[in-house]
């Protein structure tokens, strides 16, 4: 037998035993072998819309996919009332999303501006050249995990690459890979402060610079934040509670008429999730067209000046310090016009997210920490009145002095 010898060369004769085996480990067995069956499963989130209840947790939601400025929603409520499902089932109402092929993650809209050439010099070419530069994908949900480090949230040096390859590459955390999709982070209030604080702030920015020695990298992070927790386990910090745009207190349904339908539905959905999906499918549909719509609209959404001025009043009627508010507020009432198909927000759509919107934002310690700051000024003024024989009335007041 020679080198050149193959199988082929002993068609004819009886197959040994040696022969067996070398046809058995040959590539012809593993190209024909069917593929095996690892376990994976296919996502089926449960249909947003199929969720019994709850209207106030999903208005909040959309809206908040309507308008990513109103800032997130965070979702408060015991276990077992349906948060987590209602947050994944969110990516089956979401419009695909366009995302970048380039190294800076550049879309087209990013190069309609003279800077661009020099900003992007390799991504300008292409562009320039007609070659596409982006493509569309379905929105993802990226589920921030409890054991989660910092490194990991905001990324940093590639272990790997530097021992394989001796040099240095930054990798991008879950907040860059979060850009343009949903952000859940479930029990954020267990969550470590520092890496809160850092998400918080990517989500305000909309980017986030990281450094590493002499190396540094700003990566894009627009995303909806969602948040959920139960409030039976801790409590969340003040200043990370005042970032969330939007908050929902989730409870149980109270009926037994909702709560045998959740059961049944949910049952339907365990014994066939691919069926029950897609007895869901065309209004599954038309709600992304909705949104879809709401979107465009949005971008002509106004507010008129009666519900500027109902707005404005009512922050300040509740003692809410936090500019947030009055900002979350508009926000929330722009994108509730627009999913009502309507081009300007009114007092109507003021007084339907206002609970949304202010709701845990009162702050009594703060109210009493002004109050007593307050009584220890005017403690120190009548000091000063005896003590220089100044009558109060001849000494000039705050107003005066800000003035100058």
């Amino acid at each position: 037998m020679t080198d050149s010898s193959t199988l082929s060369d002993y068609q004819g004769a009886e197959e040994s035993a040696l022969l067996r085996i070398l046809r058995q480990a040959g590539a012809r067995r593993i190209l024909s072998a069917p593929a095996p069956d690892l376990g994976l499963a296919d996502i089926q989130p449960f249909p947003f819309m199929a969720v019994v209840g709850q209207t106030e947790m999903r208005v909040a939601l959309m809206l908040a996919v309507i308008n990513p400025a109103v800032g997130g929603v965070l979702l408060i409520g015991p276990r077992g009332t349906g948060k987590t499902t209602v947050v994944r089932s969110l990516t089956g109402i979401l419009p695909n999303v366009e995302v970048s092929d380039c190294d800076d993650e550049v879309l087209p809209e990013d190069l309609q501006h003279e800077s661009a050439r020099v900003l992007y010099p390799d991504c300008w070419e292409k562009y320039k050249a007609g070659e596409s530069i982006s493509h569309y994908e379905p929105v993802k949900i990226v589920e921030l995990p409890l054991n989660a480090r910092l490194e990991d949230v905001v990324g940093g040096i590639n272990e790997r690459v530097a021992v394989q390859q001796s040099r240095i590459k930054l990798e991008k955390g879950i907040l860059a890979r979060a850009h343009n999709h949903l952000l859940y982070i479930d029990e954020v209030n267990l969550l470590a402060d520092d890496i809160v604080d850092a998400i918080l702030d990517a989500a305000a920015q909309g980017m986030y610079t990281v450094r590493r020695g002499a190396m540094a990298g700003t990566y894009r992070a627009r995303f909806v934040l969602i948040g959920s927790m139960n409030p039976e386990e801790g409590r969340l910090r003040p200043q990370i509670l005042d970032r969330f745009g939007l908050r929902v207190n989730v409870r149980g349904l109270m009926t037994s008429e909702e709560r045998v339908e959740v059961y049944n539905r949910v049952r339907a959905y365990r014994a066939s999730p691919t069926r029950f999906v897609r007895e869901w499918e065309m209004v599954t549909a038309e709600t992304r067209e909705e949104i879809i719509a709401a979107r465009e609209l949005l971008k002509e959404t106004t507010l008129d000046e009666n519900a500027v001025e109902l707005g404005i009043k009512l922050v300040q009627a509740l003692d809410i310090d936090s500019h947030r508010a009055e900002y979350t507020l508009f926000e929330a009432a722009r994108a509730h016009a627009a999913a009502d198909g309507r081009n300007q927000a009114s007092i109507a759509d003021i007084r339907a997210v206002a609970p949304l919107a202010l709701r845990q934002r009162q702050s009594e310690f703060m109210v009493n920490f002004y109050h007593q700051q307050a009584e220890e000024d005017d403690q120190i003024r009548a000091r000063l009145d005896e003590l220089s024989g100044t009558p109060a009335s001849e000494t000039p007041s705050q107003s005066t002095v800000d003035e100058s």
